[in-house]
């Protein structure tokens, strides 16, 4: 074993000295030593319950015959980030976490893993940490919230809240009523409740092969997810000693899939980001253009909040994940069916008794969005190499636009802007030295998305940005472009009142400025300072890759 490096032979002596200080007892020593990895934090609602996960999962590991050991990582709550400062923290956390969990491992010779995530970073910054380490490994997230209590007879969930915001200053509803949605919008453990970046993280884990059916749409409250959380404990155990890595289950194929499976239940753009991410730390170069090819051949069979009224306990309801996979299956020659997965299963054999149980939730085949998968990649002069958009929060209206530009050098500045009147209907907002370097830490963009959405714009303005959006954002909002402005894109070089095209179905992003005009733009170009108050971000700025490689750290 593995974990025979810190108790076996005269030479360890001290360090069974020490794991006895830890608890461990003779019998102990020749079994197998497990890592719990656990993410649980007071302050995050999709978190708060884990304490209690750790300890069925332990409990579960014990009797299964090997020794838990329990460690935790951080979590930051995006939503509770959202709007200042703290949310250029946010994607860092994820690159912090993967270092944490990676030392832990390394550190301390565990022989298997089992990580219990839920919100949006911390899947993404365990996956990688998995993949570095590469001993058996298995995912069992917290579960998602459940959808808020109706006000006026609709569900509610946080987009509820932050759009609201928009209404008020729009005038479209009173304090009140927004203090009425806040009380009801969240009303539990789990994560955000729509598919959001967390939970279409969750859901991309099984479809990657990294976690039991069911890891994504289980509801965090369900009593089923307490027999789930035992189940994964107990089948890692057998993947240790079935000696099964994460690099058996993750590979291009898999990728493949977890792309495929996120464009046709509509996921957020956040997964392009973290998913490039762990590939990355896989060692497998994955190009952004083959997510468009994928796209274009991916039906769109389901959408959820913030796309629809539907929220994750509907999917569940509806059949899940298993009952998405094996309907997209149904396409000739697209999903890497045979990709094996944790549970010693292939893919498709994961999902061979699923079925579509609300086919208004979860749609056939043949009544579909869109042909076309919920996610695509558009360049051009203004991103040339790429950006990200989610469709399946597009109206049909604005598949294709073009506008003036109404620019903004921050978020802040966006959202003071936004709630101020600037934007009128048919504008394409920027925003801009927002991207991993010049945030730096690339903030999500719910606040000024939900302003426009609040304020009735949402189906007569676009917004462009190198920083990225939460997964509760929709309509027309494109992100994650690359180069970044902060790195001499062309971004940086757009004006007020510059037009700006983007046709969604054609992949293009285009600035309606020659070539020559840009070039006298660049000669006078600097990038704004500035004024990084944290510490790890200075770090991080200097070391961040743009978003088309996935943000990932590289030492310059």
């Amino acid at each position: 074993m593995r974990s025979d490096e810190v108790k076996q032979g005269l030479e360890r002596s001290p360090h069974r000295s020490l794991l006895r200080a830890a608890g461990v007892r003779e019998e102990d020593l020749n079994k197998p030593y497990i890592a719990v990895c656990n993410s649980y934090t007071d302050v995050v609602p999709g978190h708060v319950h884990l304490r209690h996960v750790a300890d069925l999962v332990k409990q579960a590991i014990r009797d299964a015959g090997a020794v838990p050991f329990e460690f935790n990582t951080i979590a930051v709550c995006d939503g509770i980030a959202m709007g200042h400062s703290g949310m250029k923290l946010s994607l860092p956390s994820r690159d912090l976490i993967a270092d944490t969990v990676e030392t832990m491992v390394q550190a301390h010779k565990f022989d298997g893993m089992i990580c219990i995530p839920n919100c949006d970073k911390v899947v993404p910054g365990m996956l990688m940490a998995a993949m570095r380490c590469n001993i058996p490994t298995i995912f069992a997230s917290g579960g998602p919230m459940a959808a808020g209590k109706p006000v006026n007879g609709k569900a509610t969930d946080l987009i509820s809240v932050f759009e609201g915001i928009g209404a008020v200053k729009a005038g479209n509803m009173n304090e009140e009523e927004l203090e009425k949605i806040s009380c009801s919008a969240c009303p539990g453990a789990g994560s955000c409740s729509g598919m959001f970046t967390a939970n279409s993280m969750n859901c991309l884990t099984e479809a990657i092969g990294m976690a039991l059916p069911g890891n994504g749409t289980i509801l965090a409250v369900d009593p089923i997810r307490e027999r789930f959380w035992r189940d994964a404990a107990i089948r890692l155990i057998e993947m240790v000693r079935e000696d099964l890595k994460p690099r058996d289950f993750i590979t291009r194929e898999s990728i493949d899939n977890a792309f495929i499976v996120d464009m046709a239940m509509g996921g957020s753009t956040n997964t392009v980001l973290h998913t490039l991410a762990i590939a990355d730390a896989a060692g497998i170069e994955y190009d952004l253009n083959r997510i468009n090819e994928l796209s274009g051949l991916t039906p769109n069979i389901c959408k959820v909040s913030p796309s629809s009224a539907y929220h994750m306990e509907d999917v569940q309801h509806a059949g899940g994940i298993s009952a998405i996979i094996k309907e997209i299956s149904r396409v000739p020659n697209l999903l890497h069916g045979d990709a094996m997965t944790v549970t010693g299963k292939t893919l498709l054999e994961n999902v061979e008794n699923a079925e579509i149980r609300d086919a208004a939730c979860i749609r056939p085949l043949k009544k579909a969005y869109s042909k076309q998968g919920g996610l695509a990649v558009l360049f051009g002069n203004l991103a040339e190499e790429g950006s990200v958009v989610k469709t399946a929060g597009v109206a049909p209206a604005m598949l294709k636009h073009e506008g003036p530009a109404v620019i903004f050098e921050s978020q802040e500045d966006a959202c003071d802007g936004i709630l101020a009147g600037k934007v009128k209907a048919g504008d394409v907002v920027v925003i801009r030295y927002e991207g991993p370097k010049g945030g730096p830490g690339m903030q999500e963009m719910l606040s000024p998305t939900s302003y426009i959405m609040g304020r009735g714009l949402g189906e007569s303005v676009a917004l462009i940005t190198d920083g990225r959006f939460s997964g509760g954002t929709r309509g027309a909002c494109i992100g994650h472009i690359s180069p970044e402005a902060a790195e001499g894109g062309v971004i940086g070089l757009v004006r007020d009142g510059d037009i700006i095209s983007f046709d969604i179905p054609a992949g293009r992003l285009e600035l309606k400025v020659s070539d020559e005009e840009l070039a006298e733009r660049r000669k006078t170009w600097t990038p704004p300072p500035r004024d990084i108050a944290f510490s790890w971000l200075k770090r991080y700025a200097r070391q961040a890759t743009s978003a088309s490689r996935g943000g990932v750290l590289r030492i310059p």
